[in-house]
């Protein structure tokens, strides 16, 4: 089938991103679903600092590509063996997916089964088909997805379904922002009642990472960020206390709220000054969770002695360790009870024609989630 998607052809493209256009807006070839594969009808998809990352050219992606990871749709279509989606499902579409029979999927962290992310590196389907091209020349998968388009081929693991009440421009969601922010509170770092955080990066992430910390019981929640805007919005999701980090007095002034420290530090952002501010806010035997990813070759310092004579531990949450079929439809359940309201965080909705425009805004830091609406409503 022929259909509108927004292409990425070069990487490290400057900002502003409406001047040097990332994405062009493309009509491309989709071919149908084969054995184990699914057509889903993109009703939204969000737009994530990992997708400036993608932009910016911090990881390395093959080229060219139709981007987008964090999605939401109707199933149109299923391909012979796939027996537990059917046309007319609706599906939260998330780049988590395991092969089901390796060690990591075994233990329960499909996020890190290698048998699915080798292909992903390479723009493939995680069965090692690429089914999208223009002109006869191939365009490559983002992350098993590819979002930022009308319609979409993935695998089966990649989906999710969920009630058909819950509005798609929300359910876009979970699909990466929700299971990787409160996956990491949840999951990782399995926050305790009347435990104290600080969460470094009030976006889309770190919102749900806030949220999910409240429902934890957390009896001290700090939100942390370079842009005061955000307060307002983290104090009415449960923050307790907000931070400007360029304040030179943060770090005394957290530590001195928190009678030494937080327990658990969540880091957002991947960016180095947010790493030592978190590991200098965190108390003695403490932990950092590293949520944000930065440059694939960065390099971050702590001091050694300081990790060993405190005992801290930092720890990687890559997706928020999270299963799926498991953690989805849980976190759409708090969604639906109000205790995880993910509706708070969408910003706007969008066209192809202000993709490029929104990820300049993100990039800013003006906006929490905008979401694309590749069809021009949900």
């Amino acid at each position: 089938m022929r259909m509108k998607a927004a292409v990425m052809y070069e990487q490290g493209l400057p900002a502003p991103y409406a001047d040097s256009h990332p994405f062009h807006i493309e009509e491309v070839d989709l071919e149908g679903p084969g054995p184990g594969e699914v057509l889903v009808e993109v009703r939204a998809a969000g737009l994530c600092h990992s997708d400036l990352s993608q932009v910016a050219g911090l990881r390395k992606r093959k080229l060219p590509v139709v981007g987008g990871h964090e999605g939401a749709g109707i199933v149109r279509e299923v391909g012979a063996g796939v027996t537990d989606l059917k046309p007319g499902d609706h599906v939260v579409m998330t780049v988590v997916s395991g092969c089901g029979h390796c060690r990591t999927c075994f233990t329960l962290r499909p996020a890190l089964c290698q048998s699915v992310t080798l292909p992903r590196t390479q723009g493939l389907l995680a069965n090692g088909a690429c089914k999208l091209s223009l002109r006869g020349e191939p365009i490559y998968h983002y992350s098993g997805i590819s979002a930022f388009a009308q319609y979409a081929i993935t695998s089966p693991k990649s989906l999710v379904r969920i009630p058909d009440d819950v509005p798609l421009d929300v359910a876009a969601m979970f699909g990466c922002a929700v299971v990787t922010g409160a996956g990491s509170v949840f999951n990782t770092a399995k926050v305790a009642p009347g435990s104290s955080v600080a969460i470094f990066g009030l976006g889309g992430i770190g919102l749900n990472g806030l949220m999910a910390a409240k429902v934890a019981g957390a009896s001290q929640i700090i939100g942390v960020d370079i842009n005061e805007g955000k307060f307002a919005l983290a104090r009415e999701l449960g923050a307790t206390d907000v931070v400007n980090a360029r304040d030179p007095k943060a770090v005394e002034h957290v530590r001195s709220i928190t009678n030494g420290g937080v327990d658990i530090a969540f880091e957002m952002s991947g960016s180095f000054p947010a790493m030592t501010m978190a590991n200098a806010i965190t108390r003695r035997g403490g932990e950092i969770i590293c949520v944000g990813l930065g440059a694939t070759d960065a390099q971050f310092q702590y001091a050694h002695a300081g990790l060993v004579t405190e005992e801290k531990s930092f720890r990687g949450s890559f997706m928020g360790s999270c299963v799926p079929e498991r953690d989805i439809p849980s976190y759409i359940e708090m969604y639906r009870q109000g205790r995880l309201p993910v509706d708070r965080l969408k910003s706007e909705s969008i066209d192809f024609d202000r993709l490029n425009v929104s990820l300049d805004l993100l990039d800013r830091g003006e906006v929490v989630r905008q979401i694309l609406l590749p069809h021009g409503s949900v």
